[in-house]
């Protein structure tokens, strides 16, 4: 029998879950894709069903497979890469989750976190995670399951429950319970995760209150995490690799120097800048993070989080019901008045970094009578650009390195597929926009890791001359229109948020 020579890349992200199959050249031989249900139980809140997330990734690895005219048996190692920070406890003996899972949108927990600030604790948090103390991460949303499920608590400390961010939980059932694990660049977003010791923080889990074992043990992103059951695939498969989406997305973009720096654009927009062995503390409310850890050696970056960015298209379709598809959104902006100045702050969920505004909501600047679908598809679109500027020259501003040589933003995520928005990108950035030919970079982060580990793809290095441009995407704008709508995004910024 020939040596099984592809890899099965999870994807699961915050609205779908998909499964793509790679050659050994890391080309795609086929995939699959599900959307499932998103549930909003109170203001604030969002939820995903615990068994939706599971049977969607089973049933798109099982219809990718099919798709490839390929069996388990063909498969030489699974990656997977998921929504980070979104938090689940499960029942150790059955596998089923207590509760929903909590989103990392939600943000019933602001009201905890900020408790916990006024308490003097957030001088702590960060030291140990290189995190702030918000609602976005893990460790408040597993308190609020203890507190508010009955019983809970009790089990946690008894040792009946586990907890996991979403790749723990498919390595669970992927594995029938016999691996309970994640890497480490999903512990580092729990809040838990002391990011320079590389291990689970005592000080930090007394303060959350969460019992040590509920903890999943902590791998490198390409690592042995077992074996999936026969039954889901027709054979044994080894899991090879794991990273949360925006580190994987580092990684399928080949950002492994110091100073490269990717933004993804999904339903949230991440832009991780590679600082290499040594965390760097933000003094601009940016977020130091594990980029990716490899051999026990872990590779930091800063990272500006979005929470709003295809998510704001999605408003426009099902919301508002102004489009039918994503894709109306270009022509639409293109056709808009540039007479009008139309701003969208989609602070739907609070406002991410620099601001990191728990309590602020979306706003919409510039109304007139003229206002029509056209100026709403370029508000939106715009809105991402200018929250990707203000994470820019935040990073630029903590780690100077950042701005010197040759400056370039690389891009993925489903988003970039746009032209237009592409260009108002680097126009209002100021800088070139590279897109390259695999825009599905985080499944391809995730495949490579599993490759890595498995012997079938080379060393990081080798890996990073693959990486091939698509198109770069040049600034064109005069710098005095440039200012004008800048100052006025910084306007509407500063009188959506909570404290204005």
């Amino acid at each position: 029998m020939a040596a099984a020579r592809h890899i099965l890349a999870i994807d699961q992200g915050t609205t779908s879950s998909r499964a793509i199959v790679f050659d050994a050249n890391l080309h795609v031989a086929a995939s699959a894709q599900q959307e499932f249900a998103q549930h909003f139980p109170a203001s604030g809140w969002v939820e995903h069903e615990a068994e939706d997330l599971w049977d969607t990734v089973l049933a798109t690895c099982r219809a990718a497979l099919a798709k490839a005219g390929l069996s388990g048996s063909d498969i030489a190692a699974i990656g997977i890469t998921n929504q980070r920070e979104t938090t689940l406890v499960w029942d150790r003996k059955t596998g089923r989750a207590i509760h929903r899972a909590i989103v990392w949108q939600d943000r019933r927990t602001a009201q905890i976190c900020a408790e916990l600030a006024a308490a003097g604790h957030e001088a702590l948090v960060s030291a140990r995670t290189g995190l702030r103390l918000d609602p976005y991460f893990s460790a408040t949303k597993i308190g609020w399951m203890l507190d508010n499920v009955p019983g809970a608590r009790r089990r946690a400390e008894a040792g009946e429950l586990a907890f996991g961010t979403v790749d723990s939980f498919l390595l669970w059932r992927l594995t029938g319970g016999k691996t309970h694990a994640t890497d480490a660049t999903n512990a580092a977003r729990t809040m838990l995760f002391d990011i320079r010791r590389g291990v689970w923080d005592e000080d930090l889990l007394a303060l959350f209150r969460v019992p040590a074992a509920m903890l999943p043990d902590v791998r490198d992103c390409a690592a042995d995490f077992g074996e999936s059951l026969p039954e889901h695939f027709g054979a044994a498969i080894s899991v090879r690799g794991i990273a949360g989406d925006q580190q994987a997305a580092t990684i399928g973009q080949a950002c492994f120097s110091p100073g490269m720096v990717k933004s993804t654009y999904g339903t949230g927009c991440f832009a991780l800048l590679n600082t290499g062995p040594e965390p760097v503390v933000s003094q601009h409310r940016l977020l130091s993070t594990i980029a990716y850890q490899l051999g026990g050696e872990r590779t930091f970056a800063l990272e500006g989080s979005i929470f709003i960015a295809g998510a704001a298209v999605q408003w426009l379709r099902d919301g508002l019901r102004l489009i039918e598809s994503a894709g109306e959104t270009g022509p639409l902006a293109e056709a808009a008045d540039p007479a009008q100045d139309v701003y969208l702050v989609p602070a739907f969920v609070g406002l991410g970094a620099p601001h990191w505004d728990a309590a602020a909501r979306g706003a919409i600047f510039g109304l007139t009578r003229g206002t029509g679908p056209r100026e709403f598809a370029r508000a939106a679109l715009e809105s991402v650009c200018y929250q990707t500027l203000d994470l820019i020259e935040a990073m630029r501003a903590d780690w100077p390195a950042a701005g010197q040589g040759e400056a370039v933003l690389r891009v993925d995520g489903g988003m970039v597929a746009s032209d237009w928005t592409m260009q108002r990108l680097a126009d209002l950035l100021d800088l070139p926009v590279d897109r390259p030919t695999v825009l599905e970079t985080t499944a391809l982060g995730a495949a490579y890791l599993a490759g890595l580990d498995a012997g079938l793809l080379p060393e990081p290095g080798r890996f990073a001359d693959q990486w091939r441009l698509e198109r770069r995407f040049m600034p064109g704008m005069a710098a005095s229109e440039r200012d004008r709508k800048v100052t006025g995004w910084r306007d509407s910024v500063r009188r959506t948020l909570s404290g204005a």
